[in-house]
This record gives C-alpha cells, structure tokens and sequence, in this order.
C-alpha cells in the first residue's frame, strides 16, 4: 500500500509538472477555457469577479504574482495567444507561448480545431523571437496534456534537435493550413491514433510537420528555462 501511494505522488507531480497552471488552478484542466471565456473581455461591469486570472492590462490586476495573471500577446476574434504560466520566474529572452482557439475545441483530438490556429501562432511566435530558425510549434497528445482546450505551443528547439527533426519528419507544407490534414493522414500511415504535432520552417521554404506518440513539447524543444 505505501508502494501505492508513493506512487500516485509521483504521478501527480509528473502531470503538475507537465503544465504548471496559473495560481490555485491544480488539476483543474478547464483553466484555458475559463480564461478564454471569463478574462479576455475586460469591459464587462463584472469582469474582476467573473475572471480569477484577470489581464496585466485591466483594471482589476495590481501587480502580484506572475501566475496570477493573464498576459496576452496577440488577439483575434478567433485567436488569442497568451504567455504561458511556465514563464514566470525565467530570464528574459526565453518564451513560451500559447495560441488558444475562442471557440471550444478540445485537442488534436476533435474536429473542429481550426486550421488557421498554426498560421496565427507562428506569426506570434516570429514577433517574439524574430526570424530565429529555432522557432517551433508544437501540440501535445490528448494522454499528455494538462488541459482540455486545444493549445498550441509557442517555443524554441533545444540543442540540435533541428537535426533530429530533419530526419524524422516525412512531411512538408507550404501552407500552414495544411498541417492538420497532413498530421492526421501521418499519423494514420504511422497506426497512431493519439498523437502530437511539431511545426518548424524548413530550410528551402515552408513548413516541416512532424508526429509523435510522445509530447514533442518534451522531446524537442526548451519547453522550460529550468
């Protein structure tokens, strides 16, 4: 039984650590949509009671801790790109990004994620990190993500993994529009029916897609600063 239990601490630090949430937020995997749904909006008469997180840029945040905030970055009206918790406390330069559909679109998983999510992203992501080759984006499998709103990404590869991906990845787009299509026709040529995606610009143009039965956050990229 002490076996057991030890366990299931482990687990549980291994999920918390996977997706550090904002404050208070423990194990609660709706906090993504809660925020798209109660915090973008800071113009309703109830917005500092209905939003636990509210935006660095309302009136209701007074400075606090870095956990306890939303930080957006761009803004569509089918798109938001939000820092990510895992942020706080790191030097600058390091970024970790993501781009949230407003509608509700659970993962990799459901149909409805919309194909303009990977083009918003990455023009987010070039506006942090510039031109840097290093750029990547990246959603996890449906098993090893810690929220139930589909997120993608925003990162940069770690070490030589752009190697690494060259030769793993077996698919190119020039289209950002096409990487869902082409991930899931992938990952049914691969028999994978639960799987991540990775997105970095391929060196004569366009875009390398690459899938994986692992999170490609943590195999290829600097999802963390330490």
């Amino acid at each position: 039984m002490a076996r057991l239990r030890a366990l299931f601490a482990a687990l549980l630090l291994f999920v918390g650590a996977s997706f550090p949430l904002p404050a208070g937020a423990a194990g609660d995997r709706t906090v993504l949509w809660n925020i798209v749904t109660n915090c973008l909006d800071a113009s309703g008469a109830d917005y500092c009671t209905a939003c636990r997180w509210p935006r660095v840029d309302s009136t209701c945040f007074h400075g606090g801790a870095c956990n306890g905030a939303t930080e957006v970055w761009a803004e569509s009206g089918d798109f938001v790109v939000l820092r990510d918790s895992k942020m706080c406390g790191c030097p600058e330069g390091f970024v970790h990004g993501l781009a949230i559909p407003r509608a509700r679109v659970t993962g990799v998983e459901d149909p409805r994620r919309p194909d303009g999510i990977w083009a918003f992203a990455w023009e987010a992501a070039r506006k942090r990190m510039g031109d840097d080759p290093a750029i990547a984006l990246a959603v996890n499998p449906q098993g090893q993500r810690g929220q139930d709103q589909l997120h993608v990404h925003l990162l940069r590869l770690h070490g030589d993994a752009g190697e690494l991906i060259a030769q793993r990845a077996k698919d190119r787009v020039r289209n950002l529009d096409q990487v869902w299509k082409v991930a899931a026709q992938r990952a049914a040529v691969e028999g994978l029916t639960d799987y991540g995606v990775l997105v970095v610009a391929h060196r004569e143009g366009g875009f390398m897609v690459l899938v994986a039965r692992e999170s490609p956050e943590k195999l290829y990229t600097d999802a963390r600063c330490r």
